[in-house]
């Protein structure tokens, strides 16, 4: 059984940061045969996608709304893909969750496409 557990999620105001973490357990999951995001659902709103992280880490890929501001890293020794989020604005505020893909070789997956997700935490930004 593969899981996922998001850590790192909090309250903070506008213009401040966090740094997502995720770690991936389990018997026969390999993290770097797999393509790694991060995906973000606010309230009454579809999960969309946020950034992702090729299984080596050698390209990223992120929605308009965080380039420049969001980074997504991974260590395969840690099993731990990361987010770290800067000049966070109340409209970041979302649940957010990692998802592992394997499926997708060539080109990036998209949402439908993940093979396993966390259980997510929580991101509020206030004004």
């Amino acid at each position: 059984q593969v899981q996922l557990v998001e850590s790192g999620g909090g309250l903070v105001q506008a213009g401040g940061s966090l740094r997502l973490s995720c770690a991936a357990s389990g018997r026969t999951f390999t993290f770097s045969m797999y393509t790694m995001g991060w995906l973000r659902q606010a309230p009454g709103k579809e999960r969309e996608f946020v950034a992702a992280i090729s299984r080596f880490g050698r390209s990223t890929l992120y929605v308009d709304s965080a380039k420049g501001r969001f980074s997504i890293s991974r260590d395969n020794t840690k099993n731990t893909v990361y987010l770290q989020m800067n000049s966070l604005k109340p409209e970041d505020t979302a649940v957010y969750y990692c998802a592992a893909d394997r499926k997708v070789v060539d080109g990036w997956p998209i949402k439908a496409d993940y093979d396993y997700w966390g259980q997510g935490t929580q991101v509020t930004v206030s004004s």
